[in-house]
């Protein structure tokens, strides 16, 4: 455990049992009935306790996902099917199956808007 961390749990302890050795008094009259009020005091100290103890128990740091940059990888491997790569029938054949084909490139655009080498 971090000594933050430790701190805040031997506060929490220390206000707990401080809490609980206090004297509490009897009363009789018109708060008897049900109409006290003495439940305030104790619910806005065990909001502050927990308020306190959960900040210092909650991480610092927080974990951002990095953005993805999709370079393209300009060696794709053997073409599996249609006309090997560069030439005028692969350059008829890529544009005429895909609208975002970039001759330039080799790639085209997918549906999940990543880059694709044409094969």
């Amino acid at each position: 455990m971090t000594n933050g961390k430790l701190k805040a749990i031997a506060a929490a302890a220390l206000i707990g049992t401080a809490t609980l050795a206090l004297p509490s008094t009897a009363e009789a009259g018109h708060y008897y009935y049900g109409h006290g009020h003495g439940g305030w005091g104790a619910g806005l100290l065990g909001f502050g306790v927990g308020a306190v103890v959960g900040s210092a128990l909650a991480p610092r740091t927080v974990y951002v996902e990095p953005g993805y940059d999709y370079e393209p990888a300009y060696y794709g491997g053997p073409a599996a099917y249609g006309p090997p790569p560069w030439t005028p029938e692969w350059y008829t054949y890529c544009a005429q199956r895909y609208r975002s084909f970039n001759s330039h490139t080799g790639y085209f655009r997918g549906y999940d808007g990543l880059p694709y080498f044409c094969q």
